[in-house]
């Protein structure tokens, strides 16, 4: 991790602790776990088992707590009583950088792309790709996913403000949240288009057709920008989904495949 190699050996003795339960915090361990110090992660209750399974593969501690004391880690950027370098899932700025070369790769791979969706949880993951891709071609549109059970974003982008809504918990587990992160928002809202909002089920239905036709095993974040895809509600042109994970309970993806949608 960028985050990890920047704050410098001295900074790192007592070790790191992250507020994930995804990608970021799996990437926090398996370096953690390479440089030889402790981690731990600080997850919500609602992260699945699949989610807490890898990361404590990796070697790292898992505290889980409610949904609302996870948040407030994110907005003060400190777990009480928790010792050793924390390092911000969302606003580092070495984390932003290391998810910029996901834009990189985009246009490496597909330098005629006109719309990038990608999964908004607290805009680190946007962010990132976005100075990256604009700063390569400036023209690209860049468009956050939300789910409509927790989609701040769309709701700040409205009002022009930060502004909190009422979350819902639902199987899209990996993003939403009560409301925009206030360091984030000066940077999100000059990169992003606007926010596509997306239902469970719409989301459902473009995990069953990743699964069906690309045989990919998406999460529900994941599977957010297909089903905004689908929706059509993105610019015209060549559109790149960010398919961000693929962390999701057997059991929760044996319903959805079966047409159901998880509890």
């Amino acid at each position: 991790m960028n985050a990890m190699r920047l704050a410098g050996p001295a900074a790192l003795e007592r070790g790191v602790y992250t507020a994930s339960a995804g990608n970021m915090a799996q990437g926090v361990a398996w370096s953690a776990r390479a440089m030889g110090i402790p981690c731990t992660a600080i997850v919500p209750d609602t992260a699945p088992r699949t989610k807490l399974d890898a990361i404590e593969r990796l070697g790292a501690s898992v505290v889980k707590v409610p949904f609302e004391t996870w948040w407030r880690v994110l907005e003060e950027h400190r777990y009480p009583g928790m010792d050793g370098r924390f390092i911000h899932p969302v606003s580092d700025p070495a984390v932003i950088a290391g998810n910029g070369t996901i834009g990189l790769e985009i246009l490496e791979d597909l330098p005629d792309v006109d719309t990038i969706l990608v999964p908004y949880g607290g805009g680190g993951l946007i962010s990132g790709i976005a100075i990256a891709a604009l700063a390569r071609k400036p023209g690209i549109k860049l468009y956050a996913c939300e789910v409509e059970t927790a989609a701040p974003l769309r709701a700040s982008l409205r009002e022009g403000s930060p502004q909190t809504i009422e979350y819902r918990p639902s199987f899209v587990d990996g993003i939403g949240g009560r409301s925009v992160l206030p360091e984030m928002w000066p940077m999100v809202r000059g990169l992003v288009e606007d926010s596509i909002v997306v239902s469970p089920e719409e989301i459902a239905a473009a995990i069953r057709l990743l699964a069906d036709r690309s045989r990919v095993i998406a999460e529900g974040a994941g599977a957010c920008p297909v089903a905004a895809a689908l929706q059509g509600s993105a610019n015209g042109g060549k559109v790149v989904c960010v398919v961000s994970g693929g962390n999701i309970d057997s059991r929760k993806l044996a319903r959805i495949l079966e047409g159901n949608l998880p509890d």
